[in-house]
């Protein structure tokens, strides 16, 4: 399997094979297995969020963003994972419409936020050509996810916010999706690949160059 490597020490990152345009049928296949699976768990954080979200926020609304964070992890596993443009916005954008689908109390409009969330996550792996899955693009990709929601959510939701709050909750949000979310998003993805799930992909291969050395 042919793949583009960029090197950070002993460590390498490792690219999709072929073209990166070129989906192969198990990509497809997985981002759609990742979408539902995330869609169902969406549905199940929205059930009890609220509560611990509506104590943090009492004195200071935008700390409910703490609790915003996860929402946009599928995003950044499917890039993770598949390593190839749009693998952010198909993850995130199926999480959405599945889980809307199960019944969220946001309705359709969870599909909007699923598409934004997706695209800012798309457009900070973009920036760095697509060839590195560390931390520069983590951070940037979710930053903006969580960014472009919280835009999306100041005049959807919060349109009686002033601007301090405003600014507070995608400073809050950004950085929760840029910290938390890809703390997590990595977790998964190196738990899936330790147990081979993934030894089709890019991580399923870096594991197994790590336990060769």
């Amino acid at each position: 399997m042919s793949s583009t490597t960029t090197s950070t020490g002993r460590a390498r990152t490792i690219t999709a094979s072929g073209p990166l345009t070129r989906w192969r049928t198990i990509d497809l296949l997985t981002c759609a297995f990742l979408g539902v699976a995330f869609g169902v768990a969406y549905w199940a954080w929205g059930l009890v969020y609220a509560v611990p979200s509506g104590v943090v926020s009492a004195g200071f609304p935008p700390l409910g963003a703490l609790f915003n964070w996860p929402w946009l992890v599928a995003g950044i596993v499917g890039m993770l994972v598949i390593r190839r443009p749009g693998a952010a916005v198909f993850t995130e954008l199926l999480a959405a419409v599945v889980s809307a689908l199960v019944g969220t109390q946001w309705g359709l409009t969870t599909v909007v936020s699923g598409l934004l969330q997706g695209l800012g996550v798309e457009l900070g792996f973009a920036a760095f050509g697509y060839a590195v899955y560390r931390w520069g693009p983590l951070l940037l990709g979710g930053f903006l996810g969580g960014a472009f929601e919280a835009v999306y959510e100041w005049y959807s939701y919060w349109s009686d916010w002033g601007w301090g709050y405003k600014v507070s909750y995608l400073l809050l949000l950004g950085g929760c999706v840029a910290v938390l979310g890809s703390l997590l998003a990595l977790g998964l993805t190196r738990l899936l690949a330790g147990a081979g799930a993934l030894n089709p992909f890019p991580p399923g291969q870096e594991v197994r160059e790590r336990r060769a050395v």
